[in-house]
């Protein structure tokens, strides 16, 4: 498959440059970016740990160029990605934020780095296919976007829309470039609190699913995905939006299903994750309830490196998806657009843990949680739109033993984004 993979990136490719001639859209569709983003990203350990905190501040700059496609029932194109990120501040005392490469001998952070991502394109009728570096933002495989710069998969990725209300996902990827890297690895599974074996590696995730639009306020979804030799995964979904009364509640309702593969070089896998998220909009208010259960012997795995897409997806610390565990949350958003303040928006959440089961650290009836405040601003016209502030603020805390990889902390980030159209 890999080489079926890099043999339509070069033909596609090599296709590309013969059309260029005849390019029709390919140039008039295209489009460019420029984002800037400053990362300070501070997260203080309150027990006494080897390293008692992570701090430190870099600037990213990400380049995106977006071609349109050749004209005729087959259209080429061509995407282009170009990253890099410079350290601003940093120490081996403090290292291993995720937002720089870390020397692992002497716990320096990169000076800077860098890397080039490039995506060939084809468009038949309403559906589109690419190889090379591409993202995929799916309950299944969500590459993650929390850091300096974006992670990354190598494969194939075909997004069809050939039926009205239906969107179809197929993928195969065989290699991932994580947030605070330069190359593409082989893949492996996430294993804080020694959950899985996080050495074992592979080199095949595929996938499959979509989303159906059933009416206009709900939205069925169902993926399945395999981690070859690892894991296998299935995940049922739908989305409901619809008024009441003078607002409006979204149900998000999340079951993922998960067991092992073939050889399971990662461990067992004997998980089923089951969530619902219940959201009231009225005016410039938003308030959220939701629970989430996992069941079986394990914890739900994931590919390290990408989000795990579960309902406590917003929390900075911690997935609260250990075996066994029993979570429930409530949010509050506000938007200040009515104080005179338009952009400016505000959240608080609550996120508490219970009945999560350690047996690799010998502990079980344990319990995590965590608070965050959040406030953004997004300046909405004038010379200065495109740019965003963010600020977010995360107290957590657990009774794990010592020895976990998940400590209590206090944790601040301040992300400063200003994304210009080049044209």
């Amino acid at each position: 498959m890999r080489q079926t993979a890099l043999v339509a990136a070069g033909f596609t490719l090599s296709a590309i440059c013969t059309s260029l001639a005849q390019a029709g859209r390919f140039v008039e569709d295209s489009r460019a970016t420029l984002n800037l983003r400053n990362y300070y990203f501070d997260r203080n350990y309150i027990n006494d740990t080897p390293q008692p905190a992570l701090r430190e501040w870099a600037q990213g700059f990400i380049a995106t160029f977006n071609s349109g496609f050749t004209e005729g029932p087959v259209g080429l194109g061509l995407d282009a990605t170009g990253m890099l990120g410079v350290k601003l501040d940093s120490s081996s005392s403090r290292s291993g934020s995720g937002l720089l490469p870390v020397d692992l001998q002497t716990r320096e952070a990169a000076d800077d780095y860098s890397e080039l991502g490039l995506t060939a394109k084809v468009k038949v009728s309403r559906s589109e296919l690419q190889a090379g570096t591409v993202s995929t933002f799916l309950p299944i495989a969500f590459a993650s976007p929390t850091r300096l710069l974006p992670q990354t998969f190598r494969g194939v990725y075909l997004r069809s829309q050939e039926l009205d209300d239906l969107t179809l996902h197929a993928g195969w990827l065989d290699r991932i470039n994580l947030r605070d890297s330069t190359d593409y690895q082989p893949m492996t599974v996430a294993a804080p609190n020694r959950r899985f074996n996080g050495a074992a590696e592979s080199d095949r995730f595929t996938f499959i699913g979509g989303d159906y639009a059933w009416s206009d306020t709900l939205t069925l979804k169902y993926y399945h995905a395999e981690l070859d030799q690892m894991y296998r995964k299935d995940y049922f979904g739908f989305v409901d939006d619809r008024p009441v009364g003078e607002g409006r509640l979204k149900s998000d309702f999340r079951l993922f299903v998960t067991g092992e593969d073939g050889a399971a070089k990662a461990g067992k896998v004997d998980n089923r994750n089951s969530a619902l998220m219940l959201t009231y909009r009225w005016g410039v208010h938003s308030l959220g309830a939701g629970y989430m259960q996992l069941d079986g012997d394990t914890a739900m795995p994931y590919l390290y490196g990408t989000e795990p897409l579960v309902i406590t997806e917003g929390t900075l610390s911690s997935e609260f998806i250990n075996a066994k565990e029993r979570s429930w949350q409530v949010r509050y958003e506000h938007d200040f657009s009515h104080a005179g303040v338009p952009g400016l928006k505000g959240m608080l959440r609550y996120v508490r843990g219970n009945n999560i089961e350690l047996p690799t650290l010998g502990g079980s009836d344990l319990t995590e949680s965590e608070k965050d405040i959040e406030l953004s601003y997004a300046v909405q016209n004038g010379p200065m739109k495109g740019l965003a502030i963010r600020l977010r603020h995360a107290w957590y805390r657990n009774d794990f033993a010592r020895q976990a990889s998940h400590r209590d902390d206090n944790e601040l980030r301040v992300n400063v984004d200003y994304t210009l159209a080049i044209w």
